[in-house]
């Protein structure tokens, strides 16, 4: 029997401890720093995602016998590079590779180098001269923080004064950190996140999902993290998804492997079906949140099994997925995703018939209450994305509290 150590503490986080709570060949599963959710399945530890000291010690301490990574801000410092030098198996990206996502230059430029369709850009550090090229260009203009920005790093200038403004937070104000800008070609179509497992070359496809990333009904509001995700997506074609496999995901695998720095993890595509076929928005070095928590209750082979293996260079066998649909949508505090209340009470939780992944609640006294933006992720299946839909938004008027909202129209892609 093994011991498993999470790293992180968000929705991801809480599905991929459930996922494992579900292995028979694990004993015991450690969340490091989890949530209260994640607390009802693991043994929380109080160490930041960021920690990597603090985390190898931890997992020499309690010889643990496979780390599995959430967040790209742990990737990002190297968590893998030193648990993998420690001869510790872990599941991630080392740093090297994490750059895929920590970079949108670099990943630009791999996708050029290996024939990734994705859409034409140019990079600036120089606000000058950023400003210039988007005054001459076509609008909307795709503005890109070069760097990690908690999904926040992207903004769709309608104007020259919002190109202007978005140029100015990232280049001058620095609100991201220092850094450089992707200014990009502005594509239309439905996006989708195509995420599979990845060895080197070896690519393992997990379900089509799609997120929701406006914050109010009809994708209208601010960005945000994602306010709800489903799987299957009827609007994709089989030719679609075999083209994205194959000249995308694959493509970028093999890309990686000769470039001496090979992923092994998740590989998240953020694509989008344009008239001109399927382009790269962009790539992320993790599972994708919240679409982790819509595919990964489909997983029929043992989690531990596939976690393991790729942390030890092992081949899968085919991996099998459940054939049903799943609809999650997030109750986010009112205010979210800018300024917003913590320490709101949340009451009906514990009647909820699916799955609840929380992201961000803590117990105090017995009692559940909001601490985050997005705070919890009600997820239920059924035979087709209707049914599933139907299921989660009957469910979820279970819940209660005075400082909660979610968008009523999660999946509405498939069922409109």
């Amino acid at each position: 029997m093994n011991k498993v150590l999470v790293i992180g503490g968000g929705g991801r986080e809480h599905a991929i401890v459930d996922a494992l709570s579900r292995s028979p060949q694990v004993s015991q599963i450690f969340c490091a720093p989890g949530n209260a959710g994640i607390a009802a399945q693991a043994t929380l530890v109080n160490i930041k995602d960021t920690d990597v000291e603090g985390l190898l010690q931890f997992a020499k301490e309690q010889q643990i016998d496979l780390t599995v990574v959430g967040p790209e801000a742990a990737l990002s410092v190297g968590v893998v590079d030193a648990f993998r030098a420690a001869g510790l198996p872990i599941f991630g990206h080392t740093k090297a590779a994490t750059r895929i996502e920590s970079s949108k230059e670099f990943a630009k430029e791999i996708m050029m180098k290996y024939g990734v369709p994705t859409a034409g850009y140019r990079s600036f550090s120089d606000f000058d001269e950023a400003l210039a090229y988007v005054k001459e260009g076509d609008y909307p203009a795709v503005i890109k923080y070069d760097g990690l920005a908690a999904g926040k790093g992207v903004v769709i200038a309608s104007t020259e004064e919002e190109a202007e403004a978005a140029l100015r937070d990232m280049l001058l104000d620095a609100s991201f950190g220092e850094g450089k800008v992707v200014i990009e070609d502005y594509l239309e179509g439905p996006e989708f996140s195509f995420m599979c497992f990845v060895d080197g070359g070896r690519v393992y496809p997990m379900p089509l999902a799609q997120d929701h990333k406006r914050a109010y009904d009809g994708d209208k509001g601010p960005n945000t993290g994602g306010m709800g995700a489903y799987t299957p997506l009827p609007f994709i074609t089989e030719a679609d998804e075999r083209f994205a496999l194959e000249k995308v995901l694959k493509a970028t695998a093999e890309g990686m492997v000769a470039e001496g720095c090979p992923l092994s993890g998740v590989l998240y595509g953020g694509l989008m079906k344009t008239k001109q076929g399927i382009r790269v928005i962009e790539f992320n070095a993790r599972f994708g949140d919240p679409e982790t928590e819509v595919i990964l209750p489909l997983l029929d082979t043992d989690p531990f099994e596939v976690f393991s293996r790729i942390a030890k260079g092992q081949p899968l066998p085919p991996i099998r997925w459940r054939k049903e649909a799943t609809v999650g949508v997030v109750l986010a505090s009112n205010g979210y995703p800018g300024t917003y209340e913590k320490g709101h009470l949340i009451e009906g939780a514990d009647a909820f018939s699916g799955k609840i992944y929380h992201m961000g609640t803590k117990l105090q006294d017995g009692k559940l209450l909001t601490n985050g933006g997005r705070v919890m992720m009600c997820i239920m299946t059924g035979k087709d994305v209707k049914e599933a839909y139907d299921n989660v938004y009957d469910e979820i008027q279970k819940i209660h509290s005075d400082n909660l909202f979610y968008r009523k129209d999660i999946a509405h892609w498939a069922i409109d």
